[in-house]
């Protein structure tokens, strides 16, 4: 894909998943340019300048919400909600359902070695067009933005932030082999008294089983279930 039809695909598809249309598509294309690539062109900038300000626009705008909308989490449960929302990961998967990855201007090294689907390249990627933002519309249209985009993850995490975090210690220990969670849920009783049950898999193998009162505890108590197995 050259870099014209890269730019023009780029500004569609984003305009649509994030809802803002760069009126400055120079600013995207920085945005979506991977060192690799710069040099290969023999460019002066990539896009890490605009990822370092996106990073800070994220964490304020995340930090802002919660501020806002939690008084009750102490400082100590707004860094842990914060660290669980606002991660690579996240990120990654934020870019991966925008489908980003082939619009990332890469070098032909990282482009072979699949650079269009690594954590560290889209998480970095949707911090430089949030950083494009910013300096088109400011702070405020870009914190709404965000929120839009962030509000039910902080809202799930912020409804148990003293919780350990075993779905993402899952995830990481089956990264190690190539794989990837998946969770199923049922449901058993009453309206105002259900019962949540959850397995999660591998593949075709089962790894762990969980209840909880709610769809997110059953899942964390499934992945602690299989954690367990797999650490031992």
């Amino acid at each position: 894909m050259t870099a014209s039809s890269t730019l023009r695909a780029a500004v569609a598809r984003i305009q649509e998943a994030l809802g803002h249309e760069f009126t400055n598509p120079d600013l995207l294309h920085r945005a979506l340019m991977h060192r690799s690539y710069a040099a290969e062109e023999s460019l002066d900038e990539s896009y890490e300048r605009l990822e370092f300000l996106g990073d800070a626009v994220l964490q304020l705008a995340v930090t802002h919400y919660l501020f806002e909308r939690y008084p009750q989490l102490s400082e100590g449960e707004m860094a842990k909600v914060r660290a669980a929302v606002v991660n690579e990961r996240t990120l990654a998967e934020l870019a991966r359902r925008m489908r980003i990855g082939p619009l990332v201007l890469l070098g032909r090294g990282e482009s072979l070695t699949g650079g269009a689907d690594k954590d560290s390249i889209l998480s970095d990627v949707v911090e430089s067009i949030i950083g494009g933002i910013y300096l088109e519309v400011g702070f405020a249209s870009t914190r709404e933005l965000i929120e839009a985009h962030w509000a039910p993850l902080v809202d799930d995490r912020a409804s148990s932030p003293g919780e350990a975090d075993y779905k993402t210690r899952l995830q990481e220990l089956l990264a190690q082999q190539g794989l990837r969670p998946q969770y199923t849920i049922e449901e058993d009783g009453p309206e105002h008294a259900k019962v949540f049950t959850a397995e999660v898999f591998a593949g075709d193998r089962r790894l762990g089983t969980g209840s909880g009162t709610s769809k997110k505890r059953a899942e964390q108590a499934a992945a602690f279930d299989a954690s367990q197995a797999l650490d031992g």
